[in-house]
């Protein structure tokens, strides 16, 4: 049997005289918690609680949500990297911000590589753009040409400087070979809003298929894998000659230094709520897929992803000094 990280010696052995050697507890011996570092009720916070709530049932432990909303979305990031336990009862979700954040930042408080254990990639969102219904742009290619023959004229919100619908979005514009100009907002309703009322041209992210379905807006294009099946007449940017698929996927980690039992003990828990019934009904409803990873993969892909926002931000001359 082990006894925190030593054998003990087989029947017959003679047992050396040393200090007191504790049994490591089981994980997890008590209630989690997992941060979220948006408010309750949206969906991201659904989609998290309800993944929780069925986690707890693969753990045997229950998981206690933490609301920390503002700050970029970091909160739950800073809380991670300030836990000296690291014993895996604290665990945070992990959205895009938490990537581009030390890259636009003087002295950010963590780093992304180091400060962190990545344990599971779970899903990501509804990403594409959108204009006002009576805009005169009804197709990608109109908005881009226009853009091309008006640098800078045609707008668009974002809700991160640095988060995926801004790099992504620039991403696109570097393909066209067009300038656009960038107007972030703090999110909820008001990068609709800034397209409804006529101050910027276009919105970028998530936030837009209510909107279109109502007749509201028109998308453009979406960013993921597949045409939505609420707006099948949507094109994907894959469709369009863009060789770009984009989400924001997220997922959760934990602290530095973690166990590799407790990584694994977290991932298949995890793993398996996945596919829970009530989770997936939610997913299904915003449309959201299933994108899991497990830590090796789930690491290499934060990775990659600081690379290529890294790059963009760059270009864009928005990297901390």
């Amino acid at each position: 049997m082990m006894i925190g990280r030593r054998m003990l010696p087989a029947a017959g052995a003679g047992l050396l005289a040393a200090p007191a050697v504790h049994a490591q507890a089981r994980f997890p011996n008590r209630p989690l918690r997992m941060i979220i570092p948006f408010a309750p009720g949206g969906g991201t916070d659904v989609q998290m609680r309800a993944l929780c709530q069925a986690a707890s049932q693969h753990l045997g432990q229950s998981i206690v949500i933490e609301n920390r909303s503002g700050s970029s979305a970091i909160l739950g990031a800073i809380a991670l990297a300030n836990d000296r336990a690291a014993d895996g009862h604290l665990l945070g979700q992990m959205p895009s911000n938490v990537f581009s954040y030390p890259l636009t930042t003087r002295n950010a408080p963590y780093d992304p590589l180091r400060d962190f254990t990545w344990i599971s990639q779970l899903t990501g969102y509804v990403f594409g753009i959108a204009v006002r219904a009576d805009s005169p742009f009804r197709t990608l290619a109109e908005f881009m040409a226009h853009a091309k023959e008006k640098p800078g004229e045609i707008s668009y919100a974002h809700t991160s400087v640095g988060g995926a619908p801004h790099i992504t979005t620039e991403r696109i514009a570097e393909h066209y070979g067009v300038q656009l100009t960038a107007v972030p907002f703090r999110g909820g309703t008001e990068s609709p809003t800034a397209v409804l009322s006529g101050t910027v041209t276009a919105m970028v992210g998530s936030g837009w298929t209510e909107f279109t379905r109502q007749g509201q807006m028109r998308a453009l294009c979406c960013w993921g894998p597949r045409r939505l099946a609420s707006l099948p007449d949507v094109p994907t940017l894959r469709e369009l000659g863009v060789d770009i698929v984009q989400t924001g996927s997220y997922g959760f980690a934990g602290p530095k230094g973690l166990a590799p039992e407790v990584v694994a003990t977290l991932n298949e828990a995890f793993h398996k709520a996945l596919n829970d019934p009530t989770h997936l009904a939610i997913l299904t409803a915003a449309e959201m897929e299933v994108e899991y990873l497990g830590p090796e993969e789930y690491g290499a892909s934060v990775a990659r992803n600081i690379e290529v926002n890294r790059a963009v931000l760059g270009r864009l001359g928005l990297l901390a000094g």
